[in-house]
């Protein structure tokens, strides 16, 4: 009886560490999903020569929480004095793009510095940012983020409505920002199971010059990530060792921002 008892204690030990370990992992798995984003900025025209606003870095929050905490730069950041009159006519820049966290993107914040300005007439004005303001323009996204996808984000200024002239004809300006953020996603994501998974499969698609492929793992899963939107035709090209032919299928429909699940598929 006691020898039993053990037993069982030893089991459910061991059953105990089993699921400890593979709920880590999986911990560790959904953690390290990652999206590619992009920030960039445009501007609606207005009425001055040059509306300069020196941009230090571009920070994300996952809520829409108002405390401090929580933000995170980007990286990879493009910092600069950028005339925001540059940018108008379908014209941009690139701020910031970077490898982020899947899931709720809640905020972008842009950090702006001391060295803006404005041009009316000829003559160059400081451009000034109120203090509620100076530890960076907060903008409401609420986004979320799917795994492997690419997503745009465009930040428009309207200088019409942003650049005002202090009270009492002080001759300065104030930087009360008008910013209009929308969102797109650039590509999506093909994923599915191949079968048997006795062996390793190589999945490929074909997009422009180049070929994007990604291998199967122990379970004969795969998936394909940055797809742009179109229709394509997938290629399973099965280990030489498995004396099977290769599978094309065809007309595989990619959405931005989606995932284009195959299913399984049976190698024959």
């Amino acid at each position: 009886m006691k020898k039993v008892n053990l037993n069982l204690r030893m089991f459910l030990l061991m059953f105990s560490l089993c699921v400890l370990v593979t709920s880590c992992n999986n911990s560790d798995d959904n953690d390290s999903q990652t999206s590619k984003i992009s920030v960039r900025m445009t501007d609606a025209p207005g009425d001055y020569d040059e509306v300069n606003v020196e941009v230090l870095d571009v920070k994300i929050k996952s809520n829409a929480d108002t405390n401090e905490e929580g933000w995170v730069s980007i990286g990879n950041i493009k910092p600069g004095i950028y005339n925001l009159l540059d940018l108008t006519g379908g014209v941009n820049v690139l701020l910031a793009d970077n490898e982020v966290p899947s899931g709720n993107l809640g905020q972008i914040r842009l950090i702006l510095g001391e060295h803006n300005t404005v041009v009316k007439d000829g003559v160059t004005y400081p451009l000034k940012t109120p203090s509620a303001q100076q530890s960076g323009l907060k903008l409401k996204v609420n986004q979320t983020l799917t795994a492997g996808a690419t997503y745009d984000f465009l930040l428009d200024f309207d200088v019409e409505h942003s650049v005002v002239v202090e009270a009492g004809n002080s001759g300065g300006f104030n930087l009360h920002p008008v910013i209009r953020v929308s969102t797109n996603a650039t590509s999506g994501i093909i994923k599915g199971i191949i079968t048997p998974f006795t062996f390793q499969s190589v999945v490929s698609v074909q997009v422009g010059d180049t070929t994007v492929s990604a291998y199967t793992n122990e379970s004969g899963a795969f998936q394909l990530n940055g797809i742009p939107a179109g229709t394509y035709s997938v290629t399973i090209t099965p280990a030489a060792s498995s004396e099977l032919p290769a599978l094309v299928v065809p007309n595989v429909v990619v959405v931005n921002g989606q995932i284009s699940n195959m299913n399984t598929l049976v190698l024959q």
